[in-house]
């Protein structure tokens, strides 16, 4: 892969990251330490697009529960994905089982509204 396609495929890895983490509800030095990092390299992750390693990548992808789908295999994710889109199934993946009865009970009443007003 060159570098150019490797850096654009991996550019929203660091926004995700942080947004993964404040919907945790945990610090940058919380998940730091987590990961065994230094709060200032998780931090040029987040903020400067730095690219870590594989074992942190791993560990970060596993410990916020990131599809790793639109990093290595970006034209497999729909183009009707929009960033908001992709922040709310993330948010879904790390929601407690026992709450998701709730969200998919607004879904049903928002698309039913949506239709209504079709």
């Amino acid at each position: 892969m060159s570098r150019r396609r490797e850096q654009k495929a991996f550019a929203p890895f660091g926004n995700d990251i942080k947004e993964a983490r404040k919907a945790m509800g945990i610090s940058r030095r919380e998940l730091a330490e987590m990961l065994n990092i230094d709060p200032r390299y998780l931090a040029n992750i987040e903020n400067s697009g730095h690219l870590p390693s594989l074992p942190i990548f791993y560990d970060i992808i596993t410990i916020c529960k990131i599809p790793v789908e639109r990093y290595f295999y970006p034209e497999a994710v729909s183009a009707e994905e929009t960033n908001e889109r992709e922040r709310i199934a993330l948010k879904m993946r790390l929601c407690a089982e026992n709450f998701l009865p709730i969200i998919e009970g607004t879904l049903d009443a928002a698309i039913k509204i949506n239709k209504a007003g079709d």
